[in-house]
């Protein structure tokens, strides 16, 4: 059996105990194992404050506030029990109950919540499965702890009580479960009749623990992942433990958990070609392979689309690459189906922006003009204010190029003043372009909202700044909807892009930092986006059918490899089961 390791898995728009891209990986990650009958669990934590709710205030200020939800509305409590030593404390955890239900066989996958919040806890302690990515750094081990450590032993408690198969191999996605293979070390060295310490570790144990992990990393810089120092460590998991063996667990002094997850794992795995490459250059030592990620397809294609395929390609929803057969669908066809996504998200924006957000006033949006869409994590790295480098351009193409309009949405991290500096900046420039481009910022970007936005605009766009992209599935998921994307060449784009046929790129692929990139992808995308992209969409160029072409070969090409369907099956073959 594979146990699947991850500090977020979207499963529900109602279980909010996700943030965003990470999770929604996740969650589809274990759809896609149901659908193929896997042997499979997953393992989480219970978010019982979830991310947080956005509220865009005035002034176009980001304010936050808990999520209210109740578990059991969704979830099942289980009786078992598992116990962690915290700060010297024993830590009670719960596990709920989560079931994923394949499109197959209606195969079922149970994903296990991990909960603190009972009552033999002490308050501090309740609150550890409270805020996703909240708190401090002694909060955050606390939760890896939980995480790595609490979920194998829940797993133990819950075999005999579900009967579930013993555990092969254990998928971190991402360091935050590392803590996991810490765990697994010390019992080996518990049952072979050992005191687990830093000690007594062997070459043998060593390849035990290492047959049994792999090892999914998702961050292309040092600064993103993980580290704590000792003193942190041992504050909250005690003095003596395996942790202190630095060739395994610690980098530079501090324990890492990228590197604990490196050096203890059979196989380790980057999330698209590019990112792999950007792995082996941090982790020279290490052997990094790569998969690219991929979307669950019937859980983000619009229902217009999807009535669409299930009559002209049939079984695509479980054979994937099937949707190449989409070629022979009239592109007219296709543009009708797009068309009433469309529509349902224009008078979604236009009843939503009405005067309730951030200052904004009635949006106005028309269901014939070109619709940008853009819904990423508010930071600076992804530049959402790119296509606003210069608004009078941008103005200037609408009016001369044909009309266009941009929907924006996305959360900025409580603590990234900058990120919340760049909704800002979005905001107020509404009013500035209101006459030559209609703008609105959606607030809560969450899972029914992204599958409303990738369904309905025209247009993704994406700018990260090369590097800085691992993956990215946003895109992945618009393609699944006949939707193009204009974006810079990183993470899965580098792959996905062919010219004119599923998009445009914005710039050269580069992995380089380059300082001056900003001004020349800024004049790049202005370029593509005035003299091929609106003069194809707007049948300027001679050509009616171009643009139903465009969308034509976004599902043909790109939809049907860019899945977790594919995806799964390249784990299965690479670090499951080889």
């Amino acid at each position: 059996m594979i146990a699947y390791f991850s500090m977020e898995i979207g499963v529900d728009p109602r279980v909010p105990s996700y943030s965003g891209g990470l999770g929604m990986l996740a969650g589809d990650s274990v759809r896609a194992a149901a659908d193929m009958g896997l042997p499979f669990v997953a393992v989480t934590l219970l978010h019982r404050a979830g991310y947080f709710q956005q509220r865009l205030d005035d002034t176009g200020w980001q304010q936050e506030s808990a999520v209210a939800w109740n578990p059991a509305d969704k979830l099942e409590e289980l009786p078992a029990r598992a116990v962690v030593e915290i700060c010297g404390r024993p830590v009670v955890l719960r596990a709920w109950k989560y079931e994923v239900t394949g499109g197959t066989h209606g195969e079922e996958i149970p994903v296990f919540f991990l909960d603190a919040d009972l009552p033999e806890n002490t308050p501090e302690d309740r609150a550890l499965t409270g805020q996703l990515y909240g708190g401090d750094w002694s909060y955050r081990l606390r939760q890896e702890a939980i995480l790595g450590i609490g979920g194998v032993r829940m797993l133990d408690a819950l075999t005999p009580y579900l009967k579930l198969a013993p555990v092969t191999r254990y998928h971190m996605n991402e360091g935050h479960a590392s803590l996991l293979v810490a765990e697994i070390l010390r019992r080996r060295l518990v049952e072979t009749g050992r005191t687990p310490g830093p000690d007594v570790i062997r070459a043998d144990d060593i390849e035990f623990v290492r047959s049994k992990c792999v090892f999914t990393t998702h961050t292309p810089i040092p600064a993103g992942h993980d580290r704590f120092g000792m003193d942190t460590v041992r504050e909250v998991l005690g003095p003596g433990t395996v942790l202190e063996r630095a060739d395994l667990f610690q980098h530079e002094g501090l324990y890492n958990t990228t590197y604990a997850a490196l050096n203890l794992s059979r196989y380790v795995n980057g999330v698209a070609k590019t990112h792999g490459e950007v792995s082996r250059r941090m982790f020279p030592n290490y052997d990094v392979d790569s998969i690219t990620n991929g979307v669950h397809l019937s859980t983000w294609v619009s229902a217009p689309m999807a009535e669409l395929l299930d009559a002209r390609v049939p079984g695509w929803r479980t054979d994937n690459a099937s949707l190449r057969s989409v070629l022979g669908i009239p592109t007219r066809d296709l543009r009708q189906a797009h068309d009433q996504a469309k529509r349902a998200l224009i008078e979604f924006v236009n009843a939503q922006a009405g005067g309730q957000t951030g200052g904004q006033t009635a949006a106005g949006f028309s269901e014939s003009a070109f619709t940008i869409g853009f819904a990423r994590r508010a930071t600076g790295y992804k530049r959402p204010d790119l296509l606003l480098a210069d608004p009078d351009r941008l103005a200037r193409i609408s009016r001369d190029a044909g009309p266009l309009q941009v929907i924006y949405a996305g959360k900025a991290h409580p603590k990234d003043h900058h990120g919340k500096e760049i909704i800002q900046k979005i905001l107020r420039l509404i009013p500035t372009l209101r006459d030559h481009v209609k703008l609105v910022y959606l607030p809560e970007y969450d899972f029914d909202l992204c599958k409303r936005m990738v369904g309905g605009v025209d247009l993704w766009l994406n700018t990260p700044q090369p590097p800085l992209e691992a993956s990215g599935t946003s895109g992945m998921k618009a393609a699944a909807n006949g939707v193009p994307q204009l974006s810079t060449l990183d993470g899965w784009w580098v792959e996905g892009c062919v010219p004119g046929v599923t998009g445009w790129p914005i710039g050269e692929a580069t992995l380089d930092d380059d300082p001056g990139r900003w001004s020349r992808d800024a004049e790049s995308l202005y370029t593509t986006l005035e003299r091929e992209i609106l003069p194809t969409f707007y049948g300027r160029a001679g050509d009616a059918e171009a643009w139903g072409r465009v969308m034509r070969s976004c599902i043909a090409i790109n939809a049907s490899f860019f899945t977790t369907h594919r995806m799964m099956q390249q784990y299965v073959v690479k670090a499951y089961f080889g």
